[in-house]
């Protein structure tokens, strides 16, 4: 398991509407303890080096868990890039 896993679990389930399908409180739990409490980068699993790829996926799945609404937008589990950005494209209604 690693936060890239964990965000191609967690997009196919919100796609096929069944993010009630995981614990959601056990994996933010467990993303959160990925998390470098001194860069607040993310690693691939707990105790391992930060990287951006990692940190982005991290931050992509905990918005799909709806977690701290008000500093992580709305990431659009298709397309991987936040739901206004994509509105103001035209890609999204």
């Amino acid at each position: 398991v690693s936060t890239q896993s964990t965000w191609g679990v967690l997009s196919s389930l919100a796609i096929l509407g069944r993010l009630d399908w995981i614990d959601r409180d056990a994996l933010i739990q467990w993303i959160m303890k990925c998390q470098d409490q001194e860069t607040g980068g993310f690693s691939d699993k707990p105790g391992n080096e930060v990287d951006v790829f990692h940190t982005f996926f991290a931050l992509s799945g905990l918005s799909l868990l709806s977690y701290n609404t008000e500093q992580l937008v709305a990431i659009d589990p298709v397309y991987a890039m936040p739901r206004s950005t994509l509105q103001a494209a035209g890609v999204l209604v």
